[in-house]
């Protein structure tokens, strides 16, 4: 994959309405959606994440690019994903979100998941995860259906973010730009 010269998309943030727009399937692996991976790979490595679904940068297609690797060289393409086992075994882990910058909380996830796809060639796989790979296909397959990990929390906890995320922003609007700390929001793996 070369990335040379490759801009990053700009990453919805929440509260913003299209983030809960659920994707449709990619009708055709091609040249078009090769290139909207690239790119989202790219964005996802400036944005220090693990994971990052089409709909998070404002494409409605089920799409979604993952790196757990330590060294950032293991990208996983997700196309038209499908879960088709999960662990009935669950875990509450430490989640956040590019989409949520600086905010972490706790969110119930199974521990293990069997999951069909295509990658970017268009040839069906099958990935068998557990771990933080599990965590974070069920976090992006969530983005795909218009959900974001917040909304597993309280109403109250809910509202307390909106809040501070609108402020974040209308202050950045104001001193022209948000912090770096604010981009490097990642999943962070599940604690037993």
């Amino acid at each position: 994959m070369n990335n040379t010269n490759v801009q990053p998309y700009p990453i919805l943030r929440y509260p913003d309405p299209r983030l809960h727009t659920v994707a449709r399937p990619v009708a055709q692996v091609d040249e078009r959606v090769r290139t909207i991976v690239q790119r989202m790979f790219v964005t996802m490595y400036a944005a220090n994440g693990v994971g990052l679904a089409a709909t998070q940068v404002d494409i409605h297609e089920r799409i979604v690019v993952i790196d757990v690797s330590e060294a950032r060289n293991e990208p996983l393409v997700l196309i038209n994903p499908e879960i088709e086992w999960a662990s009935p075994e669950k875990r509450k882990g430490e989640e956040g979100c590019l989409s949520v910058p600086g905010i972490y909380d706790g969110v119930e996830r199974s521990v293990a998941v069997r999951v069909r796809a295509l990658d970017e060639q268009g040839v069906s796989r099958v990935i068998e995860a557990e771990g933080l790979l599990a965590v974070c296909i069920q976090h992006e397959m969530d983005h795909l259906m218009g959900k974001v990990f917040v909304e597993y929390l309280s109403p109250l906890k809910r509202e307390r973010i909106r809040t501070k995320l609108l402020k974040a922003e209308r202050e950045g609007a104001r001193s022209g730009g948000g912090t770096a700390r604010a981009r490097r929001a990642v999943v962070a793996e599940a604690q037993p």
